[in-house]
């Protein structure tokens, strides 16, 4: 028997009948789990009704209240995070405990998002001329919409929608078609916190959906996480139409590691941040640059690392999940096909693994590729797989021309015990995200998440006090009163409310 998800509009799940559906699988399995709705515009035109009435209401409640509902909120999250965790992995295939990380990662979202009194306070300055004060303040937008993609369905939501809602805005989230029922679940959190009815919205659905919530005139902002032609299409449609867009895109990581690396510590990293989540993440290390004498050595480490990698159901205990669906995963067959016929060396083939599970999951073990060159396929392209690179580089300068020369920008990383190039390199690479050390360099919730180049459309990146500009507008204002004055006694001690 297969699930039936709907869209979660003012507070309940959807009544109507969707003329057009998709199919959910379970990626461990190779089977039918559930039948998805998706929306039509007018579908859609009503979510956004709703949450225009409710976001009204929601922008006008005290400061407090909104902050009562976000820490009420955290709390059912972090009491659930396990239910939350086994849905994920039902739908798209990474295991328990990647599941669980990423819902403590967008967690700390909220976290961040209940200390928002803080990052929405103006400024004052009495007396700016004779009578006259000016001071600031952040208002809301209004209905504001999240674009979700499959990799992350509950953590990258969590990038966007406690700030927003925190801020005082409406939200619909159009979670990806291929895992939605996680957004379905957080909804019903947010109503166990007590948020009004329509200010949490989840509408289901493909093109169509996305297509009204860029063009609607009353959704006044859009986030999104996807890969660079889709995040392109979204920035030039949405700002067309009179939008506030953050579109982040695609990626290709580089990961240098100079000759005095610590090279034990540089294949753990390499083989965690390349095959972790089956290489679907957007700061997944997928091109390690081996510099001077050290290749042959760390090519040797990671490949030993790897023949301990165990692939299979994520609910099982394995290490590597599978990929989200079929279609994918001969995507990612393919690019290996093509490393192989542009003469790239297979260290670890990963085509023919043998998984432990049941029925014809989706799998690819874990790939390793040497004597990656610039102008391959697999090192231009994102594969978005566990297929990692290795491009030899005889300099650190020719290690930094490569990351800087490449069209992406998200993360990078360096491998050194050289503190001063380690100072040269982050100041010298044109990426947005950086780890020393640290093979995967997600920032923390109150700084912002972002690349550069074509890993971002927009100027604004996602969670930290850049979100918090994001969904809010601010305001100047300049007064002058003549004799204020007020009367009446109350002796209680005053608060909140």
């Amino acid at each position: 028997m297969t699930n039936h998800i709907t869209h979660w509009i003012d507070g309940k799940l959807w009544t109507g009948k969707a003329a057009r559906t998709g199919e959910v699988y379970n990626p461990a399995t190779g089977k039918l789990s559930g039948t998805v709705d998706f929306a039509s515009t007018a579908d859609m035109d009503e979510a956004v009704a709703v949450a225009k009435r409710a976001g009204a209401e929601w922008a006008a409640t005290s400061l407090s209240k909104r902050v009562t509902t976000m820490f009420a909120f955290r709390e059912i999250l972090n009491a659930r995070k396990e239910e939350l965790a086994a849905i994920i992995t039902a739908e798209h295939g990474k295991v328990l405990s990647d599941a669980l990380g990423e819902v403590m990662r967008g967690q700390e979202v909220v976290e961040f998002a209940c200390g928002i009194p803080h990052l929405l306070k103006g400024g004052y300055s009495e007396s700016v001329s004779t009578g006259v004060d000016v001071y600031s303040i952040r208002q809301p937008l209004g209905v504001v919409g999240i674009i979700s993609p499959f990799n992350f369905p509950a953590m990258v939501p969590m990038w966007f929608f406690p700030i927003a809602i925190a801020a005082g805005n409406s939200v619909i989230v159009k979670p990806s078609e291929k895992d939605p029922s996680a957004q379905n679940f957080i909804a019903q959190m947010w109503k166990d916190a007590g948020l009004p009815d329509g200010v949490f919205n989840v509408v289901h659905g493909d093109k169509e959906a996305v297509d009204r919530i860029l063009t609607h005139p009353d959704i006044k902002a859009v986030s999104f996480v996807g890969s660079t032609p889709i995040a392109k299409y979204i920035y030039e449609t949405g700002t067309a139409h009179g939008k506030r867009i953050q579109a982040l895109g695609g990626a290709k990581n580089h990961m240098v590691v100079l000759p005095d690396a610590d090279l034990d510590l540089a294949a753990d990293s390499a083989v965690n941040a390349g095959f972790g989540s089956a290489g679907e993440r957007c700061m997944a290390i997928s091109a390690l640059v081996a510099v001077g004498p050290i290749a042959d050595d760390l090519i040797s480490k990671i490949e030993d690392r790897m023949g301990k990698i165990v692939t299979g159901d994520g609910t099982r205990g394995t290490d590597m999940g599978p990929l989200v669906t079929g279609v994918h995963r001969d995507k990612v067959k393919g690019y290996i096909d093509t490393g192989v016929a542009e003469g790239a060396k297979v260290v670890v083939d990963g085509r023919d693994v043998v998984p432990d599970s049941d029925g014809e999951g989706y799998f690819i073990g874990p790939t390793l590729f040497d004597n990656v060159t610039k102008d391959m396929t697999i090192y231009k392209e994102e594969i978005f797989g566990p297929v990692l690179s290795v491009v030899r580089a005889d300099t650190y300068e020719e290690a930094l021309k490569l990351i800087n020369d490449h069209p992406y920008g998200n993360g990078t990383a360096i491998f050194t015990n050289d503190g001063g190039a380690a100072r040269r390199f982050q100041n010298e690479v044109e990426v947005g995200m950086i780890g020393i050390n640290v093979p995967i360099p997600v920032p923390m919730a109150y700084f912002s998440f972002g690349g550069w180049k074509a890993s971002l459309f927009g100027d604004t990146h996602a969670h930290g006090t850049e979100g918090v500009h994001f969904f809010t507008r601010g305001k100047v204002v300049t007064s002058r009163w003549l004799d204020p004055s007020h009367g009446g006694l109350n002796l209680g001690f005053p608060t909140n409310g």
